[in-house]
């Protein structure tokens, strides 16, 4: 079987990265005419510590020796953040990924068993994508499941492919459903624990609501995801009683099998317990991917006796050339992840204490929400954090720029920073969905093979069904007085 990148079916409507590349120019248009701001070094963020900074570099279409050019956005992009972050060890990870898990789908165990899988849910792929859309919800809820869902969908898309169910729904079982558990979290340690702790909120407090209404959230994503595959999948396709017989399983697939899924506990005890993050998931995604090159160059040829062509031993370089095709296949992925960092640091970037368009924002929609009602101005912070979440779209990092003013802001307004924490993790979140800006959404699209706008009107109903219920449910956080 070859490799999933390669089976993407063809974008649908304007390439992703030229749209990209349209946002782009258009922010170098405008940011010459919006003052750069800054709040003061050394001191928290606070409404009375802005100032614009008059000599600050503006971004222009050739650049200069200290300004920001649009045709350097790409390179910046590419060369940005660290080896923990995007793009650069997002990239890295992505290609390891791709080269590991080429890897892992030649041995064909995967599809397999996940065909097993569906077997013994009596045949209703309803059942396969029903758990994963829980399973995930839930992963990025513990843990702020993220970057993580790019890999199980690489995995998960060729057994889509052979159902008939749109690719769309691999993405909305993966990485649509981690978010909603990233949006709606009682202890993800990225996102509400930072939020928490920056707003002097105590940890994992006020964890009861947050449970209700990642159930709420978790269940119309459920209901939408397996609504959309059986209304889009194609009919008369994928038969599983026939694909299982022209597939059985074997022994050496259990072998498989069982490394994925103790790769798997890996990386859940990682995280959790030891704060891996990029670096570490890049080397837990190669041993998998090194562990299935031996298990095919080294196992028996064949479980049946039959020595044919697709159970013959791969030679090693055959081997190294599906590695180097599963991280050449990425390239695409990569460019898009690259231009998405790229259009950040035209703004200016993201350091609150460093001149940008970005800070200059932050400050007047939070001057804007001074003096509104409780209830306006809760409603306000959501639709500041989903505005503010298009520019910095880690939750972490919007958690640390934002919540020092929020929390100030909700004194003063009389929301509670209970109230304020959860409106950034509201917001924050249901966004991720949709915004571009977003590597890992972008990446997830690119291995899928579904282009953005596309995405975009699979899922805008969706969204404006999570929208209006995380606005309720900051409105009933208000009503009761949530802290």
């Amino acid at each position: 079987m070859s490799n999933v990148p390669s089976q993407a079916a063809p974008e649908r409507g304007l390439n992703t990265l030229l749209v990209l590349l349209g946002i782009a120019l258009l922010a170098t248009l405008v940011v010459p005419f919006v003052p750069a701001g800054l709040f003061e070094p050394g001191a928290p963020v606070a409404l009375d510590r802005f100032r614009i900074d008059p000599d600050a570099a503006v971004s222009t279409v050739f650049g200069t020796a200290d300004g920001r050019g649009f045709l350097n956005f790409l390179f910046e992009g590419f060369t940005s953040g660290d080896r923990n972050g995007a793009a650069v060890g997002l990239i890295a990870l992505i290609f390891i990924i791709g080269g590991s898990f080429a890897l892992v789908n030649e041995t064909g165990a995967v599809e397999r068993g996940l065909l097993r899988l569906v077997a013994l849910s009596g045949g209703h792929p309803a059942w396969l994508l029903g758990s994963l859309t829980v399973a995930f919800s839930l992963g990025g809820a513990v843990f702020g499941m993220g970057e993580e869902t790019i890999a199980f969908l690489v995995l998960l898309l060729p057994l889509i492919d052979r159902l008939g169910l749109p690719r769309e729904s691999a993405v909305m079982a993966t990485y649509m459903a981690s978010q909603i558990g990233f949006a709606t979290s009682w202890m993800n340690p990225f996102s509400v624990l930072v939020a928490q702790s920056v707003a002097e909120v105590p940890a994992l407090s006020g964890a009861p609501l947050r449970i209700a209404v990642w159930a709420v959230f978790t269940l119309a994503a459920l209901v939408f995801t397996l609504r959309y595959a059986l209304r889009h999948r194609i009919a008369g396709s994928g038969d599983v009683a026939t694909m299982l017989q022209a597939s059985p399983l074997r022994g050496s697939d259990r072998i498989v099998l069982l490394a994925i899924v103790a790769t798997v506990v890996w990386i859940v005890w990682g995280i959790t317990s030891r704060g891996y993050y990029l670096p570490e998931l890049a080397a837990q995604f190669f041993a998998l991917g090194l562990f299935c090159a031996v298990v095919m160059r080294f196992g028996r040829r064949g479980d049946d006796g039959d020595a044919t062509q697709s159970s013959a031993r791969p030679s090693a370089n055959r081997l190294a050339e599906l590695f180097t095709t599963g991280v050449a296949q990425m390239v695409p992925v990569a460019l898009v992840i690259a231009a998405a960092k790229g259009m950040l640091w035209l703004l200016g970037g993201t350091d609150p204490h460093k001149a940008s368009v970005l800070n200059t924002l932050l400050y007047t929609m939070g001057h804007a929400l001074e003096g509104w009602p409780p209830m306006l101005a809760a409603q306000g912070m959501l639709l500041f954090q989903a505005i503010f979440n298009f520019f910095v779209t880690s939750g972490s990092a919007q958690a640390s720029i934002t919540m020092p003013l929020m929390s100030g802001l909700g004194d003063i307004v009389g929301v509670t920073r209970q109230v304020a924490v959860l409106a950034f993790q509201l917001g924050d979140g249901v966004t991720n969905l949709i915004i571009p800006t977003s590597a890992v959404l972008m990446g997830a699209l690119g291995v899928a093979g579904v282009s953005w706008q596309h995405w975009l009107r699979a899922i805008w109903r969706f969204e404006l069904l999570l929208v209006g219920l995380a606005a309720a449910a900051v409105a009933v956080a208000v009503s009761i007085g949530y802290a």
